[in-house]
């Protein structure tokens, strides 16, 4: 089964492609999947994935096949079988990236995908689907991998094109100066209502 996928990062290429192709950074983001060794260029790991009413957790690893950082292109070949015996898997990606502006790429994702088992009784529509619905997840978790640390890893300040800071709330020292004005008025009001007491007068 073919599938064809695209989507963007806001990061140069340059940049989006150190890390497209560090596994060991790329491996949380796609859900349900968890790296568990490295031995040189062979990745193991395990992912589980829900088909339908049928949850399968695939064990297995993953290697490039081929890598060619100068065009940004990568094949990687990965291949896994569930733990409970429901079927194999396995699946040869293709990654391709092009420049899209000076801090934007575009990667160009083709999988040439074979199940075997209970999971593969569901038919292209279904695991199409659920490739699609893993993508969108995927995407949201490298974008905010690369807000948070950056495309070098570092630390949770480091500056990324295309994301925000928010500021702390305390770090507009112009609002103190009206929060202190109101404290004081809430200070004052609070002070005459406790030394208020009522006065009764006989008819």
């Amino acid at each position: 089964m073919d599938l064809h996928h695209e989507f963007t990062v806001p990061v140069p290429a340059a940049d989006a492609w150190r890390i497209l192709t560090n596994l060991e950074r790329l491996a949380p983001c796609l859900p349900g999947a968890q790296l568990t060794e490295v031995e040189g260029e062979i990745y193991r790991g395990q992912v589980k994935v829900k088909v339908g009413p049928i949850v399968a957790q695939f064990k297995g690893q993953a290697s490039f096949v081929s890598r060619d950082d100068a065009n940004y292109t990568a094949s990687l070949k990965a291949e896994g079988r569930d733990t409970g015996g429901k079927g194999n898997a396995a699946a040869t990606i293709t990654a391709r990236l092009e420049s899209t502006g000076p801090s934007s790429a575009k990667c160009t994702v083709d999988t040439d995908l074979n199940i075997t088992g209970k999971v593969a009784q569901f038919g292209r529509g279904a695991l199409a689907d659920v490739s699609d619905k893993l993508l969108l997840q995927f995407v949201d978790n490298l974008n905010a991998l690369i807000a948070k640390e950056g495309v070098s890893g570092g630390s949770d300040t480091a500056a990324v094109p295309g994301a925000s800071a928010q500021p702390s709330p305390t770090a507009h020292p112009a609002s103190w100066p009206w929060r202190r004005s109101w404290t004081l008025r809430m200070a004052s009001r609070w002070r005459r209502w406790r030394s208020y007491r009522p006065r009764f007068t006989a008819s």
